[in-house]
């Protein structure tokens, strides 16, 4: 099939053979509980096409979303900036223009443009709410799969929406590949472009973007004491298809039982779903450290391989999901994942019960 060949030699880099071990039924999970969250304060991040998930959830959802952290990913509607034609345009502009461009990289202006006609329609939030949102955006000067010049138009997109420069933290300054950064041995070195896509550049990503999320922080603690728990995905799909597990997790710190949270979602990378590399993303990457000492809830969605229309376990920013793939929704409020992860959060900011 063709549109799995054009995806599978994009994304080539970063293939790695599917595993089903510690997979979780959703017959065994439970719901995801309401814990009375502050729906102001919630945040999302995420790596490759979680990136591109990240900006795209944060401005289609711009009213009820305070910030977003973006490693390695390009601008709001990148799959559909292209001049390709034909009726796989959409994943043919996601694995070309949107990762490595031969010329320039998708246009952030040309992208906040067409966000203004989305908003207008209303498929997405009035777009004057973006400029109040915090921006984390990060490209390795290494990075071989979603080249820095792709990521240099998601800052221009948000500084075309009118977000301040001081809102925005830019790092292009270090010798990384294509991967959420930590500071843990057994990851791989700085500049790898491989999976799991987890590389040792000696700090803590995820809590840098916390922290750029939500301003000063209380310290991490050396072993979250909190529930780290299995959630039962399937009760947030409407009919049709999703490409959404029937399990994600979540991590709950011990006061959020009791105590006003905020919430932060976190979209993995493609090959990086649970089951390809189990709990590793959920429990390594850092999120729950920091997110313990500061009353953070931390949602991990997550999406399933589908060796047909997602072979690589991505999330849709070209429209894989889409009902219509010669003109897909999956950049709209309504789109199937997108409204999914939207109800997990209501779910989590509703009253408790």
């Amino acid at each position: 099939m063709r549109s799995i060949s054009a995806l599978s030699r994009g994304l080539a880099a970063i293939l790695l053979a599917a595993s089903t071990a510690g997979a979780v039924c959703a017959a065994d999970a439970p719901p995801l509980p309401a814990l009375a969250a502050d729906p102001a304060q919630t945040t999302v991040s995420g790596l490759s096409s979680g990136a591109f998930m990240s900006a795209q959830f944060s401005v289609a959802y711009s009213a009820s979303v305070a910030g977003a952290g973006i490693v390695a990913g390009g601008p709001f509607y990148c799959a559909g900036l292209g001049r390709l034609n034909g009726p796989e345009r959409f994943l043919n502009t996601a694995v070309t223009l949107c990762m490595t461009p031969a010329g320039p990289g998708p246009s952030g202006a040309e992208a906040f443009r067409v966000a203004q006609r989305f908003a207008a329609e209303g498929a997405i939030d009035p777009v004057q709410n973006i400029k109040r949102q915090r921006l984390y955006i990060f490209t390795g000067a290494s990075d071989s799969i979603v080249l820095p010049k792709v990521v240099k138009q998601t800052e221009a997109f948000y500084l075309s929406a009118g977000v301040p420069r001081q809102q925005i933290q830019y790092i292009d300054t270090i010798n990384a590949g294509h991967a959420m950064i930590t500071a843990n041995r057994q990851d791989l070195a700085c500049a790898a472009n491989a999976p799991p896509n987890l590389n040792n550049c000696g700090f803590v990503q995820s809590q840098d973007i916390l922290r750029q999320m939500y301003g000063n922080l209380n310290a991490p603690v050396a072993k979250p004491g909190g529930d780290l728990a299995d959630f039962d995905q399937t009760g947030f799909t409407k009919d049709g298809y999703t490409g959404l597990s029937s399990v994600g997790h979540v991590y709950i710190p011990a006061a959020c039982r009791a105590e006003s949270c905020r919430v932060h979602v976190v979209f993995h990378g493609c090959t990086q779903e649970d089951s390809r590399i189990n709990d590793r993303f959920y429990r390594t990457t850092g999120y729950n450290e920091l997110a313990d000492s500061n009353r953070i809830i931390v949602l991990y969605p997550q999406i399933r391989t589908d060796p047909a229309r997602n072979p690589l376990g991505c999330w849709d920013f070209w429209g894989y999901t889409s009902k219509d793939p010669v003109h897909p929704d999956f950049y709209k409020k309504s789109a199937p994942q997108m409204a999914a992860v939207d109800a997990m959060v209501k779910r989590l900011t509703s009253p408790r019960r």
